[in-house]
């Protein structure tokens, strides 16, 4: 229970500090203003940016000098409809893949289990070429509350996955492995990747070639890398469905954050 509290407390104050340097952009607002308006320290203002814990009274200071309102939802965890609804975005997400993989002619499996001695698990989505020996596996990410516990499933994947499906496809080794984490293109996310940009790119070093040519249906010959692409899965006519993780440093973000992607998917 304290566990999960905690996730959501770092969740709401990512998504809290997403929020505020969106206001604070399109505002034109320099960190010393806006201490200055809602009459708290410029400290106070970096920590709530960086999406630091600040408290509530400084959380509605902020927002009210912005002309913006704090609001708060109450749902009950034990209700199957919610759980059902949480999912929705990440769901978008596979299925987008899912289907765009299929319609190339490759082999594609979702929520794919694997064993490995005491490590267990399972794979968002992944994608095989059985002649050309080479796998995709693609963990989709909508947020980081916690990465530290993203990184350490996505570090087991990238270690124990290849070798237990190929074991199970009777494949003796795969020439390329395409490990991929595609996160959200959201403005909660953006904001993760900007203040935490070098343990991301600990966690996926490699340029994100590999991905865009399985996407083109051309896997690579051989290999292993680890990429992290940033996707929109309500992407439509010449939007771009992707972008690396360098662009999205800068990118804008096509939506403001989980919520209000489900609530549109859901609509």
């Amino acid at each position: 229970m304290a566990a999960t509290s905690e996730q959501n407390l770092r969740a709401f104050f990512a998504l809290f500090g997403a929020r505020l340097n969106e206001a604070q952009r399109e505002r034109g607002w320099s960190v010393q203003r806006l201490a200055r308006e809602a009459q708290v320290s410029r400290g106070l203002v970096y920590l709530a940016l960086r999406g630091e814990r600040v408290s509530l009274e400084a959380c509605l200071r902020l927002v009210g000098a912005m002309g913006l309102k704090l609001e708060w939802e109450l749902v009950d965890r034990r209700s199957k409809s919610v759980r059902h609804r949480l999912d929705t975005v990440h769901s978008a997400m596979g299925e987008l893949e899912a289907a765009h993989f299929r319609r190339l002619g490759l082999r594609v499996a979702i929520d794919e289990p694997y064993q490995h001695y005491q490590f267990a698990g399972r794979a968002d989505l992944v994608a095989w070429d059985p002649d050309a020996r080479a796998m995709l596996h693609i963990e989709n990410r909508t947020r980081f509350p916690d990465l530290q516990e993203a990184a350490g499933a996505y570090n087991a994947k990238r270690a124990y996955l290849g070798a237990a499906l190929a074991e199970r496809l009777g494949i003796a080794k795969w020439r390329s492995e395409t490990h991929v984490m595609v996160a959200l293109w959201s403005s909660e996310v953006l904001h993760s990747l900007r203040i935490r940009t070098e343990s991301f790119r600990s966690l996926c070093p490699d340029d994100p070639a590999a991905f865009s040519q399985w996407w083109s249906r051309q896997p690579p010959s051989q290999g292993k890398t680890s990429a992290l692409v940033v996707l929109d899965p309500t992407a439509s006519g010449r939007q771009r469905i992707f972008i690396s993780f360098d662009e999205a440093l800068t990118a804008r973000p096509r939506h403001a954050g989980y919520a209000d992607l489900a609530a549109r998917l859901a609509a």
